[in-house]
């Protein structure tokens, strides 16, 4: 069997986890010794409590891809999830750090994961870069503007294949959506509109700060942030809405969903924006990030909004998120569950779309994807590459800068910074505390 025949089928044979159960630890190992030596691949995966975790097993259920390496400052996370039934048969062979550094000097690791919370991801990316591994990185790629831009340039400066976490990208029914949209046939579009209504997702309760749990480098977690003491509604899941973390629903959500704007309208940065919302659901509970946010993005032949809400599910169109693209003949909506069009009452051509429910799981097709470029040598066949996706993080960081600066901006592309130098002074690129510094590339 050739090596281009090999990988087809061994992708295939994984894509198979989409219809029967997920592998176990002993079918995983089997996969690895049917497996040729030069086909293997072996990945380390740096924090693994949530969607970190998620990617790594869905990437060890694809052939050939072995858990070497997993790195965290909570042991406690460590303990659980090296007790999971997929990695329980392998466990003793996983070497396990809560340095990532230490991991990255490990010298049989090809692919690094990175799924820490969102302040992490540039640092732990260069680094991986430099010492020579591909990476998969979570969404968004970056916390700050200036992050995003020293990432892409990191990558053309190792070549590195690496993959960004927005695996919408790699889902049938959003593709097929997107053809619909460039065919034409909505007419001229005028908005899109992007909602993002998520009714699980709603801040903590305000509590005293605390000792950190036992197990749980705290130091380490905090990393090139600010130091501040421990407290429980600022960690794990919940550092999403707090800005020296993360970037609220904005960035958490609208690298997926102001992502297929862009694609949609082949748009890239905005003229204007103009960013509007607070703290009007939950005043009294403990985030920084807004709990509603209305935002305005100006091109040049078609206005983006954004209305995102945390804590209710009745958004846009009856869903709790999607993208709709309003054109003179119709309406396209698409969402997870699949795409439809609504069509103009007064329009004379026949738009109307059934919904089209979604047929594969992106998630896993987009492990399946990063795979197949790093065994083809092709970054170029990557469905979300970095520089794609540090386009979408950057215009979420504009619209959160809006916001926090109460003030519309004007974004100059030329110059690829906000005319307003005060705003580029303190909100370009984030201030790094602690000893670490954003490598300059």
């Amino acid at each position: 069997m050739n090596r281009k025949k090999f990988i087809k089928n061994t992708l295939i044979a994984g894509a198979g986890g989409m219809f029967i159960p997920h592998l176990k630890g002993y079918a995983i190992s089997k996969s690895h010794r049917n497996t040729p030596a030069n086909n293997q691949i072996n990945i380390g995966s740096i924090g693994i409590n949530g969607m970190g975790w998620g990617n790594t097993l869905r990437a060890i259920e694809i052939p050939g891809v072995n858990l070497v390496a997993v790195c965290d400052v909570d042991q406690n996370a460590i303990e659980k999830k090296l007790s999971h039934e997929s990695v329980a048969l392998i466990k003793d062979k996983i070497q396990v750090y809560s340095d990532y550094r230490k991991m990255l000097e490990q010298k049989d690791i090809d692919v690094v994961y990175i799924g820490t919370p969102d302040h992490w991801h540039a640092l732990m990316m260069i680094d991986a870069a430099a010492a020579g591994k591909h990476l998969y990185v979570e969404k968004p790629i970056g916390n700050s503007i200036g992050e995003c831009e020293a990432m892409v340039a990191a990558q053309k400066k190792y070549g590195s294949i690496i993959q960004v976490g927005q695996w919408q990208r790699s889902t049938n029914h959003f593709q097929d959506a997107m053809a619909f949209v460039h065919s034409g046939k909505l007419g001229p579009i005028r908005t899109v509109k992007v909602s993002c209504y998520q009714g699980w997702m709603s801040p903590q309760p305000k509590v005293a700060n605390s000792e950190p749990p036992k197990g749980v480098d705290y130091n380490a977690w905090l990393g090139p942030a600010p130091k501040k003491p421990f407290n429980p509604s600022r960690f794990h899941f919940h550092f999403r809405w707090f800005w020296d973390y993360a970037g609220g629903l904005m960035t958490d959500w609208g690298v997926h969903l102001l992502d297929y704007a862009l694609i949609g309208m082949k748009a890239t940065v905005p003229k204007t924006i103009v960013g509007l919302g607070g703290q009007f659901a939950y005043p009294d509970l403990s985030q920084e990030t807004p709990d509603t946010l209305s935002t305005l993005y100006e091109f040049d032949k078609f206005n983006l909004v954004w209305d995102s809400a945390m804590g209710i599910d009745n958004g846009s169109y009856g869903r709790d998120h999607c993208i709709a693209f309003i054109g003179n003949n119709g309406t396209l909506i698409v969402d997870r569950n699949g795409w439809e069009v609504i069509e103009e009452r007064r329009s004379k051509n026949k738009v109307l779309v059934p919904l089209q429910k979604n047929s594969n799981n992106g998630h896993f097709q987009h492990q399946i994807n990063f795979i197949e470029a790093i065994r083809e040598n092709k970054s170029e066949i990557l469905n979300c590459n970095v520089a794609e996706a540090a386009n979408v993080a950057k215009l979420a960081q504009m619209g959160n800068i809006s916001f926090r600066s109460n003030q519309k901006l004007n974004w100059l592309a030329d110059k690829n910074q906000f005319s307003d130098p005060k705003i580029n002074e303190l909100y370009h690129t984030k201030k790094y505390h602690n000893g670490y510094k954003l490598p300059k590339i």
